[in-house]
């Protein structure tokens, strides 16, 4: 009876997570263009001078390959790896970094730590057209709410927001 009960708390345990973690139902499509991903960049970047952050953005495709990098002045160096290792995660597990973040605040997502690729720090978003995911954007440099505004603003240029978490 005490390992049944042991068991069922578990699941409940992990159904937060669960809901948290799914990944977007949209299929893959087209690859995002240079120019589309430039534009993606500049407006994360805006965004955070807006608020004096220094912040870097990367955009990369439905892989996860890197097709635009930018970073301002001052930036701290770490954050040119991150902000692509959030468009990457965002991009192959089709979800944004923050499903992963708070899976793990939330402490039922432990074991996402050992998932390699998932990065467990908002900023990471999915980029979608048309409902098909064409790549991701990630952004670095403040603090994980800061980047995820900085995504934000950038896919809120092409005119819809990001699919919820």
């Amino acid at each position: 009876m005490r390992l049944a009960r042991t068991l069922a708390l578990a699941a409940l345990a992990a159904l937060p997570l669960a809901a948290l973690a799914q990944q977007l139902p949209n299929p893959y499509g087209p690859d995002v263009g240079v120019e589309a991903a430039r534009k993606l960049a500049d407006a994360a970047l805006a965004e955070g001078k807006k608020n004096g952050w220094n912040v870097a953005a990367a955009v990369v495709d439905t892989h996860g390959e890197l097709i635009f990098f930018e970073r301002m002045d001052q930036t701290q160096h770490g954050s040119t790896q991150v902000s692509q290792d959030k468009a990457r995660s965002a991009a192959r597990f089709k979800r944004p970094t923050k499903a992963f973040e708070d899976g793990v605040k939330s402490g039922a997502g432990v074991n996402l730590l050992g998932l390699p690729g998932a990065i467990p720090l908002e900023g990471g978003v999915p980029i979608i057209v048309d409902g098909k995911i064409i790549g991701a954007i990630g952004v670095s440099g403040g603090t994980s709410a800061q980047d995820g505004q900085c995504a934000k603003a950038a896919l809120d240029t092409l005119g819809g927001a990001p699919a919820a978490h």
